[in-house]
């Protein structure tokens, strides 16, 4: 298995398990061309698509499904589609729009499922300067196989992922998984965050800044994130790892117990939740 890393914008087209050295999860995020109609077929996948910006129309067993509908990620949370195994999907969209897929092998086929923003209450986690908003589009008890699916917007200046966390099965009750944090930053061309991951050892320690289109793969490893002051972030989580048991059960870092104990004396960042439920006009 490879170390975590960092790919810059430019540098990645569709990840793919042997790029990320891992087993289950192809991700990509598709931009499409005016009158563009993507088609994927049923290969013994499942898929989640989710809409950064644009209209989509998608067709999936013979039922056709509309979503989309905000311009950046920072308009209102999003729209994910479920695609299970068996099922192939037809994709036409505005021109322009920006879809992530994200992709894991499956072996039961479930209901095709599109969860709206409706579906998303607005959530704030951690306190302080720790505070963050989630939506958690696929979640442990979602019906899919291997795929989960996450949303998180970081208000400037705060951490997110915190504290330290990993997914590895090293403890008794940790989820083993796969993962991807795919980044947007509100101002897309000069905003950045600082992406850390570390081994439990500190053999390894990752700390790099982070811009707009830029994804970190995480296969192992204690892992958090800071934005910038000023400078909104939003990452894509998307995470998957063996059937049958559907998890997101973490480990945290135990040096940083304390610092999630102190949260009942804060109050949670006003700011948050700072995304909207729904893009207004």
């Amino acid at each position: 298995m490879t170390d975590p890393q960092v790919l810059k914008k430019n540098d990645w087209g569709v990840i793919t398990p042997e790029i990320a050295g891992w087993e289950f999860i192809t991700f990509e995020v598709r931009v499409f061309e005016r009158g563009e109609k993507l088609v994927l077929d049923s290969d013994g996948v499942e898929r989640a698509l989710v809409n950064l910006s644009g209209d989509f129309t998608a067709d999936v067993d013979g039922t056709t499904y509309e979503f989309g509908g905000r311009s950046t990620v920072f308009d209102g949370l999003g729209h994910t589609l479920y695609v299970p195994l068996g099922s192939t999907v037809t994709i036409n969209a505005t021109d322009g729009a920006e879809l992530a897929i994200a992709t894991s092998p499956a072996t039961e086929k479930h209901d095709v499922v599109l969860v709206t923003p409706a579906d998303l209450p607005l959530q704030a986690r951690g306190a302080g300067t720790a505070t963050r908003q989630v939506a958690t589009p696929m979640s442990p008890d979602f019906p899919a196989d291997r795929l989960h699916v996450v949303e998180v917007y970081t208000p400037g200046g705060n951490w997110s992922s915190y504290p330290p966390h990993k997914h590895e099965h090293d403890e008794d009750g940790e989820a083993q998984l796969e993962e991807i944090y795919y980044y947007r930053l509100r101002d897309s061309e000069n905003g950045w965050a600082l992406q850390r991951v570390y081994s439990p050892e500190r053999s390894f320690e990752l700390d790099v800044p982070v811009r707009d289109g830029d994804i970190c793969l995480l296969p192992w490893g204690y892992h958090t994130t800071v934005a910038a002051h000023d400078q909104d972030l939003y990452y894509l989580n998307v995470l998957a790892g063996p059937a049958p048991a559907r998890t997101l059960q973490a480990r945290q870092d135990p040096v940083f117990a304390g610092a999630q104990a102190k949260w009942d004396d804060l109050a949670v960042d006003d700011r948050v939740p700072f995304v909207p439920q729904y893009p207004t006009a």
